[in-house]
């Protein structure tokens, strides 16, 4: 196996190895048995390319990772040339070109550079004088036994190296298998979402037909009674008019709010105080007529400052959120208004200690036309839902019949993309 040139990322930057590799080669250097300037040299030439070899894009090709060996092969032959031949202390420096081989190139490849390693230590038995030496049995077992050794290690590194290569194309593997996964997760949300709008809009279509019904049947009655009355009983054709009038108001009310939930929705995002913006909701609910008979309390955090929002917008979710508040808590009943930083965000709470909501119904108060007021309309919580999904916040909620309800905001700190 040799590296391949399309997925080439050569090393930058000062590694640990780089620093090892000095380091160990430099001691090598300083308490070598009988060092000399060749010896010097050719250790710091080996530490060198260890350390340039990995920022080189070209050694890290096929060619690139052969030469390298070779090169190393011939830096260590040198070494162990000029410190001894045969006898040198060096001979485990052959071991270098050998690693390097058992990880970049296959089996077959690092058994070629053993042998050569082998070899080429072999060989400086023909630079001996036989004729004035010679080698005992016993050191005769020692030449075959580090020969030996370096196909022994060739062999353990390459199992090495091939264990680890097999596990990193695991974990490719994996990891495109889970980024299929993630892909696929990502089309069936996209799914999900676009059947939830059409059950939405077909809802909101039933919704609104039912909704447009009522006032046009009264509308059409008082109009009939208008006629019949109106030269007889001008009372009762004023206030058939007058039916007529309140019935266009709430049918034109019933066409704003969903207008307001249909239409796309896109947040104007610029820096506000979410403090500042919970306090306005706040003062179009005390302007109410008549003033809403219940007492707030601000428990605000000094450390929220400012988050991205439409101003504008978010107000409309907080008012929301406080005249629902007011609508479900009793006469004297106290509303406390809650900010604190949370979760790399900004969280807005408003309690009510009012009626609560049932089991039953938490599934179903955030769709569209969905309410337990007797005049209420149900578009309400679903544009809060709607224009809090659109800031990438979260809107949750808490209740226990009789026990009271917790709105909970989130928005995103920063830049809502």
């Amino acid at each position: 196996m040799v590296p391949n040139s399309a997925s080439i990322v050569p090393r930058s930057g000062i590694r640990v190895e780089d620093v090892a590799w000095l380091t160990l080669i430099a001691a090598l250097g300083f308490t070598g048995p009988q060092t000399n300037n060749a010896e010097l040299q050719l250790l710091g030439l080996l530490a060198v390319f260890q350390v340039v070899e990995p920022r080189v894009a070209w050694f890290q090709t096929a060619r690139g990772a052969i030469a390298g060996i070779l090169l190393k092969l011939l830096l260590a032959y040198l070494l162990i040339g000029v410190t001894g031949g045969v006898t040198s202390s060096y001979y485990l420096i052959l071991m270098v070109p050998v690693v390097a081989a058992a990880t970049t190139l296959g089996a077959l490849g690092t058994f070629a550079v053993a042998v050569v390693a082998g070899g080429s230590y072999l060989s400086f038995l023909a630079f001996i004088d036989w004729e004035r030496y010679s080698i005992p049995p016993s050191e005769s077992r020692e030449l075959g036994l580090r020969v030996l050794l370096f196909g022994l290690l060739a062999l353990l590194m390459h199992q090495l190296a091939a264990a680890s290569r097999r596990q990193a194309a695991q974990y490719a593997a994996a990891a495109q298998e889970l980024a299929e996964a993630n892909r696929h997760l990502r089309e069936a949300e996209a799914a999900v979402r676009r059947s939830e709008r059409l059950a939405a809009l077909g809802q909101l279509t039933a919704g609104l037909a039912h909704e447009l019904r009522n006032p046009l049947g009264t509308m059409k009655a008082s109009a009939e009674v208008l006629l019949k009355q109106w030269e007889t009983q001008p009372e009762v054709a004023r206030e058939m008019a007058g039916y007529i009038r309140d019935e266009v108001d709430r049918t034109d009310s019933l066409i704003t709010r969903f207008l307001d939930f249909a239409r796309p929705l896109e947040p104007k995002l610029a820096p506000a105080d979410v403090n500042a913006v919970l306090d306005l909701a706040l003062a179009q609910i005390q302007r109410r007529i008549p003033p809403p008979p219940v007492s707030f309390v601000r428990n605000y955090s000094p450390d929220v400052g400012t988050t991205m929002m439409d101003a504008e917008l978010m107000e409309r979710v907080f008012g929301n959120l406080l005249a629902n508040a007011v609508d479900a808590s009793p006469p004297g009943a106290t509303i406390t208004l809650k900010t604190r930083p949370a979760l790399r965000g900004v969280e807005v709470a408003v309690i009510d200690r009012g009626i609560g909501i049932e089991k039953s119904q938490m599934e179903s108060i955030f769709n569209p036309f969905f309410t337990t007021k007797p005049n209420g309309v149900g578009l309400g919580l679903a544009i809060v839902s709607k224009i809090v999904d659109g800031h990438r916040g979260k809107l949750e909620v808490e209740s226990e019949p009789r026990q009271g309800s917790v709105f909970r905001v989130w928005l995103p700190a920063g830049n809502a993309e």
